[in-house]
């Protein structure tokens, strides 16, 4: 299948499937992590011009012919990159040409003969078989400005969510002829929902550096001084190595360049799988006998079973630098330009090999890249599956594409298309593409993050949210393309439709999440998860949440989920039922609301102090659903769940006088629950506890036996005694330990809230 027409972002790789790399554990920065709120504020900066090319009606660019010869040979000579290679790739670029046949009258590359005929020739040298830059060169009429492209082809492309027969990356270098300068470098990304690797204004004298991303090669730039190394954002001295800008359109929010970088180099873990063809791991098959399970990407780094997988494989190896490929004939001397980068080769590089520069023009009697689909060797959601279909096949033929010609059209930040219309007239200043696009965008983008316990709660019964640690991919299984995170979890998904749409979030060793959001027309960027943010379980710690509306006389609309320390960490719309993971070392509100906006509540500790736990293999994903039977709307529910929390609350301070009693008895200090001070404001706050608990089960009787009045009245009682039982929290914090008083205060400012939603229902 030719996927080729379908993307405009800088290669013609895979959607989910093609993540950068990055370098050592030891350059990552906490400095460079980011935040919630930084990434709402970049995503504007996204906007349409992320989907640069890809939306139907391109930019009205000037047309373009080709270079002259002698200067295109020139320029290519010149700036043709260099590439530092991941320790673990198996896939150089090389030349596709052997590996033609003839089918039906046309030459197409076979991804059976590319894939085993390349690693036949690497196993009989030892070196990477016909190492080969492909160039093209393109100039817009009536202006300075030109284009040399760089085509690499590998044979294969392995990755975590997808994997393909071939792979095309390209690099585009944008030059005005006047002056020979370069003007903007492009790099290939992932998907027509992550921008491109891109560099404004580059040094003249910096010879171009690319660090492909190993299995998938997509390419990430190099300009500062740590050749294999990507940087975000410049700091201590050191240039970023892109120069993509956002959108202030949010207030008092950091931007940060939008574009999907090297995650391995950023300190994310990238897990790999082994493709399948025919139900048998791709390298068993009869016509691959050159290809072993040694062929594919390190087995250190591959997962082979999801059932296996407990746990986020946090301990997968970052990136390391193994072979550079540089172009051996560039004209220069020591002390040049080409000399300095030779050099750096030599200095970063466990080998350098010099690859050959080949006219692109060369390639174009070849028709088709052809190979039959992959498949996953474990069994994934079905979803999934059909999610990725259409990226786990082949790659198409670049000089079909469109950006073959207009090389613009892989120009994805908005602040470089509209940099260049300022300074060339042939390049469109067409508003779809700047930066100030924001309006148009529709985009869903959110943050995925990491649910983990927290040190300020009772053991078990807190959570925080920390970065991902391990990269995820999300889909709009309404419009199945799946999408990488990057920059440590961060997910833009473009050109979503309006209307509603069931997004999905997998990580490894992670419990899925899945959502129903709505896309709509009047906002530019839709936040996914609770506040733009979706924190996900290791499968080792989940509990399933289910909430079933089947005998409910309630029409649920939207549930959300809030832990008594990390806040919402859940929010979706509904129909009827609903399903969540959660942490189990978490303490939870579960929110619904009806059609009428009316809302209930519930309390859902999965273990509670007390309660024992299942210390076996299984994780809690396989252990029962917590299930919420019936749920209701109203006054009565809202009480009910005032008086669970603060019952639930007392028994652990109850608890806790009766352990602080003991301890001072055997110590002889005499400081028992008769003798004042903090245990006898604890034992006045577990009194006040109490009252509250007897006031609003009273109100839930009242409403439910449809007494407006009482029920008023006996709101009114636990607001009382809720006042109460601050004043005794206050007096007992010295009494009480740390994480059993900063819980209380977290759950009375639940039970707040939730008495003043009871006070203003209409409905009992």
């Amino acid at each position: 299948m030719d996927r080729a027409p379908d993307k405009c972002d800088g290669e013609s790789e895979t959607g989910p499937g093609d993540a950068p790399e990055g370098a050592s554990a030891n350059r990552v920065d906490s400095r460079t992590r980011v935040g919630r709120r930084t990434v709402l504020g970049a995503l504007a900066g996204a906007g349409s011009a992320a989907v640069a090319g890809c939306s139907g009606s391109g930019p009205d660019d000037a047309a373009t012919t080709g270079l002259d010869a002698d200067r295109l040979d020139e320029l290519a000579a010149r700036f043709a990159p260099t590439l530092y290679f991941d320790s673990a790739e198996p896939w150089f670029p090389t030349d596709p040409r052997p590996y033609t046949v003839e089918e039906d009258g046309e030459t197409v590359v076979d991804g059976f003969a590319a894939f085993d005929g390349y690693h036949e020739r690497y196993d009989e040298t030892g070196e990477p078989p016909n190492p080969t830059v492909f160039y093209n060169g393109m100039r817009y009429e009536d202006s300075p400005l030109a284009v040399v492209q760089f085509w690499m082809y590998s044979a294969f492309d392995q990755f975590t969510a997808n994997f393909h027969w071939h792979d095309w990356e390209v690099l585009h270098v944008f030059v005005d002829l006047d002056t020979g300068d370069p003007q903007l470098y492009v790099a290939s990304s992932h998907s027509r929902s992550v921008p491109n690797n891109e560099f404004l204004d580059p040094d003249p004298d910096v010879v171009p550096r690319i660090l492909p991303e190993l299995g998938s090669h997509s390419s990430t730039l190099s300009v500062n001084e740590i050749p294999d190394g990507f940087r975000r954002v410049g700091e201590e001295g050191l240039l970023a190595d892109i120069t993509n800008t956002t959108i202030d359109t949010v207030e008092d929010l950091l931007g940060i360049p939008i574009a999907y970088g090297l995650p391995r180099d950023e300190g994310a873990r990238l897990p790999f799988v082994v493709p399948e063809y025919e139900g048998e791991p791709i390298y068993e098959h009869p016509d691959l006998p050159s290809v072993t399970e040694e062929s594919l990407v390190d087995g250190a780094l591959t997962i082979r079973s999801l059932d296996a997988l407990r746990s986020p494989p946090t301990d997968l190896p970052l990136r390391e630098t193994g072979i550079a490929y540089r172009h051996g004939e560039r004209s220069g001397e020591d002390g040049t330009a080409d000399g300095d980068d030779a050099a750096l080769a030599d200095e970063v590089a466990e080998s350098v090999v010099e690859y050959e520069l080949v006219e692109s023009a060369e390639l174009e009697d070849i028709s088709a890249f052809t190979g039959p689909q992959l498949s996953f060797e474990f069994a994934v959601p079905q979803a999934v599956e059909d999610a990725v279909a259409g990226h786990i096949t082949s790659t198409g033929v670049p000089w079909e594409q469109p950006r073959y010609e207009n090389p613009a059209l892989d120009v994805t930040a908005g602040n470089h298309r509209s940099e260049l219309a300022a300074r060339y007239d042939a390049i469109a200043d067409d508003p779809s593409f700047g930066d100030d696009a924001a309006g148009a965008l529709d985009g869903v983008v959110a943050r995925v993050t990491r649910a983990t316990e927290t040190d300020e709660a009772p053991d078990g019964e807190g959570l925080t949210t920390t970065d991902a640690g391990v990269e995820s991919f999300v889909l709009i299984e309404s419009d199945p393309e799946a999408v990488p995170t990057f920059a440590g979890g961060v997910a833009v998904a473009n050109g979503v439709p309006e209307g509603d749409h069931r997004l999905t979030v997998n990580g490894a060793g992670r419990t899925p999440h899945s959502e129903t959001l709505t896309v709509s027309a009047d906002e530019p960027v839709t936040r996914a998860g609770a506040d733009g943010e979706i924190p996900l379980v290791a499968r080792e710690d989940a509990r399933k949440v289910e909430l079933d509306d089947a005998e409910s006389d309630a029409d649920l609309t939207r549930t959300a989920v809030e832990d008594d320390f990390a806040g919402r960490i859940y929010d979706s719309a509904i129909d009827g039922s609903d399903a969540v993971y959660v942490h189990a070392g978490g303490a939870y509100t579960t929110e619904v609301r009806d059609a009428d906006d009316e809302v209930g509540a519930y309390r859902v500790n999965p273990d509670p102090p007390g309660a024992g736990s299942d210390d076996g293999d299984d994780s809690g994903e396989t252990e029962d659903p917590i299930r919420i039977e019936r749920p209701e709307t109203g006054a009565a529910p809202l009480a009910g769940y005032v008086a669970d929390v603060a019952e639930e609350t007392r028994a652990a301070v109850a608890a806790a006088a009766a352990e602080s009693d003991d301890g001072d008895d055997d110590d002889g200090s005499g400081g028992g629950g008769d003798g004042g001070g903090p245990s006898n404001a604890v034992n006045g706050l577990e009194k006040a506890l109490a009252a509250a608990v007897e006031a609003a089960e009273r109100a839930e009787e009242r409403a439910r036996e449809g007494d407006r009045e009482g029920t008023d009245r006996q709101l009114e009682n636990v607001v009382d005694r809720i006042a109460r039982i601050e004043e005794r929290l206050a007096a007992a914090r010295e009494g009480l330990p740390p994480g059993l008083a900063n819980a209380t205060g977290k759950r009375i400012e639940q039970a707040t809230k939730r008495v003043e939603q009871a006070q203003n229902s209409e409905k009992l």
